[in-house]
């Protein structure tokens, strides 16, 4: 499920050793249908003004979203 899904995509970010502006951009490529569809949303909402959306601005929405 959702936590399985965040915690290996989180090894891949290790191994990738990714940056934190490349985790969020990875992170939700790597997002499938619905969430998907959910990521599209929250982006607008949160990066209005082009406010940068970091990793853990992404998790706290997907933990929201996923477990509320």
């Amino acid at each position: 499920g959702a936590v399985k899904w965040l915690e290996e995509v989180e090894i891949i970010f290790e191994a990738m050793r990714c940056t934190e502006e490349d985790k969020t951009t990875l992170g939700s490529y790597m997002l499938r249908e619905e969430a998907n569809h959910w990521w599209k949303n929250a982006r607008q909402r949160l990066g209005a003004g082009g406010v940068v959306i970091t990793w853990e601005m992404f998790k706290r929405e997907f933990w929201v979203k996923y477990f509320p």
